[in-house]
């Protein structure tokens, strides 16, 4: 499994950080705190590609919405279809709170 690549003590700490958020605000604050606009922003576009591909969106249709090129839609593709789960069991869970689409 490619995760496991991932695994390690500083890894633990951030997820156990994050983990501890209670609330959307936390998030804004610590991310804020962490991260560059850059980089929240990347991470950002590639949840919204995950979900427009799950959507059965076009390429075209992703790219223009988006923004994302077509190499990072081309690996947010690959993750959803041989990735270690982690797109699906979000999106599926933000489906649920959605309450199911």
């Amino acid at each position: 499994m490619q995760i496991d690549k991932l695994r390690g003590e500083q890894l633990d700490q951030l997820f156990d950080a994050i983990l501890s958020l209670e609330n959307r605000e936390e998030c804004y604050q610590f991310f804020d705190d962490l991260a560059t606009m850059n980089e929240i922003q990347a991470l950002t576009q590639r949840l919204t590609v995950a979900k427009m591909l799950d959507e059965g969106k076009t390429y075209q249709t992703i790219a223009n919405k988006s923004n994302a090129s077509t190499t990072t839609i081309s690996r947010v593709k690959r993750c959803l279809t041989y990735g270690s789960g982690g797109y699906r069991t979000v999106l599926d869970r933000l489906k649920e709170d959605q309450g199911g689409d």
